[in-house]
């Protein structure tokens, strides 16, 4: 590779013409070039590396120092032939030789003039040739075309100067002063960065007009070209390079902030979360946005305020599990093993699960409904989510939603706020480390509202197949996609949960659990549990069946289990209590010292009265907690015929009440009851533990018998119990809750159950061994319930001092 370098050029300019006179010989060793000409009076340094170019300097400096500069045809021929060199060079005089480590040599050549190759000898040491030296053509004595040419040239020189080209002032004073066409047209050439082609053409002219013109031409070219790049530089001076522009920034920003000794810690933050974004897998639209605010973020000062917020925001985009996701087990055989092993019973929830797993393993990602598992506390709703999740092998996230009153908690809150986080959703995303968990939306029906929104309206979103896929965080500002995740839901209630979102779900109803399947529980479950808290093991303790049943019936009243989960661990903790204060042996709590442990009996079960009574019946109540006995009575008073109702009836209650007062008074003779009682007594109905509220229409027939026993003075049955609702022409209607209803009568001992005929199909859901002691009684209608319920009717005495009179009468109804 040539050096050309201006000084020496300028230096081989001012030269005087005593080098032309030197005889040039015939026959001259050849060094060929690569990538450079050179003309006549050129002075360029030259490093040699080939071996017979190195011995054709030696042989020059040898005999008198000349040498023919020639050009490669093929820049990579590394043994050129005769036909690889051009027929035109340059002779020239080695001025200076310097030999380098490496073994290449270095010289300083200056060229004398232009040479044809008559003939080239490459079978030597070195290539040798046989030249002439090729004689100017001069041109006539400053003719008009000469000197229109030279000041073309020079004008275009200095216009190339105005363009950007690199032209050292010295060259363009020499030029401003030189008169010679030929030389003229060798220096502008020189400077004009031609390809060898175009700058072999100008050596191979002899005519220095000629020479001259073709200069003219090229330099012409390199003007039009220079005028385009300007062009561009202008346009993109104006609209800098976007990534040069920031990178150019950001190395000024990187420097101040050195200087002061802050921003290390943010640069090594924004280069970790770039690293995250493009592990992420994020979708492109959310990739495009994460890398937008970290731009944003590099240029914001480390303490202002919105850095934190924005940092903040990096590291939950960074952290979301975009493409992370876990291997659904679809093994139905080990999903049945794994749910009979966590939960005993509940039979219809495991069918249900396993059918949908059946499913998914048919059709990859189906869009099925979302299960609510509702009923009483304790029943084992959230930990059958668990249990699911586990099965599935699928992370588990609770969202406990009781409280709830924020839209905010579920889409996120704006990052324009102060404290912003995302909504709870994507907070669960997060927290499980994958975007297909399984999560458990707890207590939906204690959902809230206020001014600050419906969070149960966000939830439709949520909770529906067709829009979850692009479910979008206020704070987060993008959409995630929440089709991949498993969503269910628990509640107590339904009545609470609102309309649209009630639609979405498919409800499951645990109703609670009877006393042997709390026993067989108690005994598989809760009792190795409890042990196991509390650091004892089935030797420091042994509880037999007759005290899990007595726990069961004297200490808990409950349709679940976490009451008789705490009365175990009260036991186990007293256990543990004597162990460590050094009692040897297996303590053993049986039913003769169960109170040692626990005390007195807490909650005595609601039993049946003792003996049939005028004017009380048993009613059977749902509550959220499960069934309930219910006792109404009904007094009749000297007064003028009101209705009295106590007890903190609720509204519906005592609708339920007016509608059984206007049906016994409309059916008084049929039912045996004096006009004269409706008009000269008053009705009193009450119901015990007033500090409780009552309301809902399945007391209707209970209100009814008990109001028909006062007035008619006919006792009710005191081992019957009902339920149903009340029509003023006395048709019985369907009331729901039955298996709650159903479970409290077993708790009270009661033998016979009335239920509407409507009701008969709810029964397929209650185990028939367990309710084979129970006579079911189903009717239509008040008459019947009137001919199961109430006894003989006791006649008023028809003189002062007779005695009451029993008539008799039939009892008769259908049963199941």
């Amino acid at each position: 590779m040539a050096i050309i370098k201006e000084a020496d050029i300028t230096e081989g300019i001012e030269t005087t013409d005593s080098e032309q006179q030197l005889q040039i010989p015939s026959e001259l060793p050849v060094l060929p070039l690569r990538d450079i000409v050179i003309y006549p009076f050129m002075i360029v340094p030259l490093f040699v590396s080939r071996e017979k170019s190195i011995r054709a300097v030696d042989e020059a400096l040898g005999e008198n120092r000349m040498i023919l500069l020639a050009s490669q045809k093929d820049l990579d021929k590394e043994e050129p032939s005769a036909d690889d060199l051009y027929r035109v060079g340059t002779a020239a005089v080695i001025m200076r030789m310097l030999k380098l480590p490496d073994g290449r040599i270095r010289i300083l050549v200056q060229g004398l003039a232009r040479a044809e190759i008559e003939s080239v000898d490459t079978n030597g040491p070195h290539i040798r040739s046989h030249v002439h030296v090729m004689q100017e053509v001069l041109s006539p004595e400053r003719s008009l075309e000469v000197e229109a040419l030279i000041r073309n040239v020079r004008a275009s020189m200095e216009k190339a100067i105005n363009l950007g080209k690199n032209i050292s002032p010295e060259v363009m004073a020499i030029i401003a002063n030189l008169d010679d066409a030929g030389r003229l047209a060798d220096l502008s050439a020189s400077n004009l960065e031609l390809k060898v082609e175009d700058a072999q053409s100008i050596l191979d002219i002899a005519d220095t007009t000629a020479r001259l013109r073709r200069v003219n031409e090229l330099l012409n070219k390199e003007i039009e070209v220079l005028t385009v790049q300007q062009e561009i530089n202008t346009q993109a001076r104006a609209d800098i390079d976007r990534s040069q522009r920031e990178f150019y920034l950001r190395q000024q920003m990187k420097a101040i902030q050195t200087e002061l000794g802050e921003g290390n810690e943010l640069a090594e933050e924004i280069a970790q979360f770039r690293e995250k974004i493009e592990a992420a897998g994020m979708p492109k639209p959310a990739e495009d946005e994460a890398s937008r605010q970290l731009k944003k973020l590099e240029r914001m000062h480390p303490d202002a305020a919105e850095t934190a917020t924005l940092r903040n925001w990096m590291e939950i985009m960074t952290e979301l599990p975009w493409s992370k996701s876990s291997t659904d087990n679809l093994d139905l055989r080990k999903a049945e093993q794994i749910l009979n092993e966590d939960h005993y019973g509940l039979e219809k929830v495991k069918d249900r699960f396993v059918e949908g797993l059946a499913v998914r393993k048919l059709k990859d990602k189906p869009k099925g409904p979302i299960l609510c598992l509702v009923g009483p506390p304790g029943v084992g709703k959230t930990s059958l989510g668990r249990s699911i999740a586990r099965v599935l092998e699928r992370k588990f996230v609770r969202l406990s939603l009781g409280g709830v009153h924020d839209e905010a908690e579920i889409r996120g809150h704006r990052r324009t706020y102060v404290g912003a986080m995302p909504g709870r959703i994507i907070q669960a995303i997060q927290q499980a480390g994958t975007n297909n968990p399984l999560i458990m939306l707890d207590e939906i029906d204690k959902v809230g509202a206020d001014f600050r929104g419906d969070p149960s309206s966000a939830l439709l979103e949520v909770l529906d197949p067709e829009q979850n896929n692009s479910f979008r965080d206020n704070y987060l500002g993008v959409t995630f996609d929440l089709s991949n995740v498993i969503f269910m839901t628990t509640a107590n209630v339904l009545d609470s949960i609102q309309p649209a979102l009630r639609d979405r779900l498919e409800v499951i109803r645990l109703a609670g659990y009877t006393e042997e399947e709390k026993l067989e529980i108690a005994l598989r479950h809760l009792l190795p549990k409890q042990m196991e808290e509390n650091g004892i093991t089935s030797r420091d303790l042994h509880i037999s069946k007759t005290a899990l049943t007595a726990i069961v019936q004297q200490y808990t009243q409950e349709a679940g289990l976490r009451q008789l989960e705490r009365e175990i661990g009260r036991i186990c903790r007293k256990v543990a209590r004597r162990i460590a204060e050094g009692h040897k042996g297996a303590v053993r709590v049986s039913l003769k010292n169960l109170h040692e442990f626990l005390g007195a009996p807490k909650a005595l079960p609601e039993e049946v009265l003792k003996k049939d009574q005028i004017g009380v019946a048993t009613g059977l109540a749902w509550t959220a907690v499960g069934g309930d006995v219910l006792f109404i009575e009904a007094l009749r008073v000297k007064g003028k015929g009101n209705l009295v109702l106590t007890g903190q009836l609720g509204e519906v209650m005592r609708e339920s009440a007016q509608a059984a007062y206007s049906y016994a008074k409309s059916r008084a003779k049929e039912l045996e009851i004096s006009d004269e009682d409706f008009s000269n007594y008053d009705l009193h109905i009450h119901i015990p533990e007033g500090a409780i509220p009552k309301d809902g229409p399945s007391a209707g027939i209970t209100l009814a018998t008990a109001m028909v026993s006062a007035l008619s003075l006919r006792p009710v049955l005191k081992s019957v119990a009902m339920t149903g609702e009340i029509t003023l022409r006395g048709n019985v209607l369907p009331v729901g809750g039955v298996k709650e209803k159903v479970l409290a009568a077993r708790r009270a001992r009661v033998s016979t159950i009335i239920l509407p005929q409507q009701n008969r199909r709810d029964l397929d859901e209650i185990p028939k061994e367990l309710f084979k002691d129970i006579r079911f009684v189903f009717v239509d209608n008040m008459r019947q319930v009137f001919r199961e319920a109430l006894k003989e009717r006791v006649v008023p005495p028809v003189s002062t001092g007779g005695r009451p009179q029993r008539v008799p009468q039939a009892a008769s109804g259908r049963s199941a």
